[in-house]
């Protein structure tokens, strides 16, 4: 095989594995900036404060991101990203429920906080991809 057949598919793996590390990073940044955002989405059965959630979550994302832009540790980071993403996705579902219920809440806003969840999805795919092709 030549060398530019071995290139196509290293670029699609470095093109996955930056898409993902870029989600990573963005979402765990997020965390620290407007940790309120992210406080109302933990499930009040949780024990403990949201914010502790918040952080950690963050901190998790960060790390993951970190991990996945490293080539030595992109497999790893990318299946422990998968994993992440169905782990928070009570949230998500906690954020929708909420926001429904919530007569101050815009009708687009709660529409879009609906919408947002089958977007986990696609998360999780590009996750394992990124993974399979490290």
């Amino acid at each position: 095989m030549t060398s530019a057949a071995h290139a196509a598919p290293a670029r699609r793996s470095q093109a996955a594995a930056t898409r993902l590390a870029v989600i990573l990073l963005g979402a765990g940044t997020t965390h620290f900036v407007l940790p309120k955002f992210y406080d109302v989405m933990v499930p009040p059965v949780l024990p403990g404060e949201a914010r502790t959630y918040t952080y950690v979550s963050g901190v998790a994302e960060i790390a993951l991101g970190v991990g996945v832009v490293v080539p030595r540790t992109r497999r790893l980071a990318s299946g422990l990203a998968a994993l992440l993403f169905i782990a928070v996705f009570p949230a998500n579902v906690q954020m929708a429920v909420d926001w429904w219920r919530n007569e101050k809440i815009p009708l687009p806003l709660k529409l879009g906080a609906i919408a947002r969840l089958p977007l986990q999805i696609p998360l999780v795919t590009q996750s394992l991809k990124a993974r399979r092709e490290a």
